[in-house]
């Protein structure tokens, strides 16, 4: 199903057909020969270089970074992220989880980092197709319950950092970082006022892959998007040069940058993987026959693919009017990316199960790849925060003067 081009400009249509093209004849024969790499590949020979290397010649990898140094200047950008995570996560979706980080870091970088930072690593970062970006929040005694309306000092990260001279010193644990095990650079939240909690405790450090006290840990094997891996980072009296903060205490505040376009870049990816699964499923069941006839003959099918085509549109639907919202600063743009998110999540999970049933026994089978996208969709049920802690998000948004703290004491 080709996505609507209604409101687009001609800018973004453009680029949506390059990234459909791109997609069409690049990932997903790529995805097709590499099947084996996704399962039997050790870590370190898993992320797919060489689509980096080629949607690079394409100018296409580094849209968020400044165009002074090379980068792509684009407008209405949370729009044209939405609509290019869409068609390349119809090719792969870990794939356009390792291209997400390296866009939203990089926006986050030209927003928050001092000039001299920006001056050192954003030609870096141009230079090498193969340049991977993190954004280190997970942490293995708090996740998503952190995010609830409870900013207390027992909610706060448990990573601290302190200022020891002209140096700050890191110590803690982060893990389920996307593009964790392979990046090399890092923007690293900690705490740096043990009195307060996330909100007004927190600090964010820019952290190359080669600094010393600072080591990466496993890989972590999850069953879907495994061609972008998570990792675990690890700090041990980790040094930093003092000039390697970016925010100090107020950093989550200042993370709007990242997270508004964040939530609709996973909405974006999710209606990409439900867009392939109905696509494939299309072909299917007008072209496999059961009973005598084709399958969409049969009435159960062709209600089961009306009600898949559906879900994919009212997903894109929300997925716009969230990017629109983040694009205008409207003052309800993080509500509707949070609505977006859960709607992308739940529904494209729902296609994904209907198109991998609606192939039978074949639908379980490596070799169809139908299951891949049922595996993928699972995934975003969990990440960047869960469902069941944005919709409480939600509802303190819509009802914020009697909706509950959902933790601790009322």
């Amino acid at each position: 199903m080709r996505m609507s081009t209604m409101e687009l400009t001609e800018e973004q249509r453009l680029l949506a057909d390059t990234a459909r093209r791109f997609t069409d004849e690049v990932v997903i024969p790529w995805v097709q020969d590499n099947r084996d790499r996704e399962w039997l590949a050790p870590p370190e020979e898993r992320v797919p270089y060489e689509l980096l290397e080629a949607i690079d010649a394409l100018g296409l990898r580094t849209l968020g970074v400044p165009e002074k140094y090379g980068g792509v200047q684009l407008e209405h950008q949370a729009v044209t992220f939405a609509i290019l995570a869409e068609e390349l996560a119809r090719g792969d979706s870990g794939f356009m989880d390792t291209l997400a980080q390296v866009w939203k870091v990089s926006v986050l970088l030209s927003n928050c980092a001092p000039e001299h930072l920006q001056d050192e690593w954003f030609p870096k970062i141009v230079a090498d197709s193969g340049f991977l970006l993190a954004h280190a929040l997970t942490e293995p005694r708090g996740a998503s319950d952190r995010w609830l309306p409870y900013d207390v000092p027992e909610a706060a990260m448990h990573t601290k950092a302190t200022r020891e001279g002209d140096e700050w010193v890191l110590n803690g644990r982060k893990h389920f970082i996307t593009n964790g095990y392979d990046a090399k650079l890092y923007v690293i939240y900690a705490n740096t006022d043990p009195s307060q909690g996330m909100r007004s405790g927190t600090s964010s450090f820019l952290v190359p892959r080669d600094t010393p006290g600072f080591t990466i840990g496993r890989a972590h094997e999850k069953f879907g998007a495994r061609f972008m891996n998570q990792g675990e980072l690890i700090f041990e009296d980790c040094r930093l040069p003092a000039d390697h903060l970016l925010v100090e205490n107020e950093a989550l505040g200042k993370a709007g940058v990242y997270f508004q376009p964040g939530k609709i870049l996973q909405a974006a990816k999710n209606l990409g993987v439900g867009v392939a699964a109905l696509e494939e499923t299309s072909r299917y069941v007008q072209e496999f026959v059961q009973g005598g006839k084709l399958l969409i003959k049969h009435q159960v099918v062709a209600k089961a693919m009306a009600e898949m085509a559906t879900k994919v549109e009212a997903v894109r639907a929300m997925t716009r009017l969230a990017a629109r919202a983040v694009d205008a600063g409207a003052d309800d743009a993080s509500l509707l990316t949070w609505m977006a998110k859960v709607y992308a999540g739940n529904n494209i999970f729902e296609v994904c199960r209907t198109a991998m049933e609606l192939h039978g026994g074949s639908g379980v089978m490596r070799d169809t790849g139908i299951e891949k996208h049922f595996r993928d969709a699972a995934m975003f049920l969990h990440m960047d925060g869960t469902a069941d802690i944005h919709n409480f998000k939600i509802a303190k948004a819509l009802f914020p003067e009697t909706a509950g703290t959902y933790a601790g004491v009322e």
